[in-house]
């Protein structure tokens, strides 16, 4: 493995924790900053495809508008695999995210696992999301400990 792969795989590597360091910030417009204009994002629930947003434009209003819906994120990433074409790269990656929701004057926690498909491209000297599917595989809704 050469020193320009390890470089490039620490990059992608970035680029998928800053993705989660401003979701949980609830930095939208920030995080619009690591996808092409252009960029797709699907999402699957229990193997069902329920959503697919083109576009930075899109997907900020959707994710503002989610995020006004959630109190705090909590995102953990654990395993993430890449493959490297020049230019262009796919990866996989896997995320635990903790979602409280306030309900009925309570607080309820979702603990999503979810298993990411990417497509980078490298542009302008940095690395960003071309497309990118959640597979929302485990769903776990509860009322949190308080």
């Amino acid at each position: 493995m050469t020193l320009e792969i390890l470089k490039t795989k620490e990059q992608l590597r970035d680029l998928i924790d800053a993705y989660a360091y401003l979701g949980d910030d609830k930095k939208i417009a920030d995080m619009m900053a690591l996808f092409t204009k252009d960029a797709t994002y699907k999402v699957y629930m229990n193997g069902n495809q329920i959503a697919t947003t083109t576009g930075t434009d899109v997907l900020e209003k959707e994710f503002t508008g989610h995020a006004a819906l959630v109190k705090t994120y909590f995102t953990l990433n654990g395993q993430h695999t890449v493959k490297i074409d020049g230019d262009t790269a796919t990866g996989v990656s896997f995320s635990q995210i903790k979602m409280i929701r306030e309900a009925d004057g309570k607080n309820n926690i979702t603990d999503y696992s979810v298993k990411y498909e990417d497509k980078y491209v490298h542009v302008d000297e940095k690395w960003l999301i071309k497309e990118r599917i959640g597979h929302f595989v485990i769903i776990e809704e509860r009322r949190l400990n308080e």
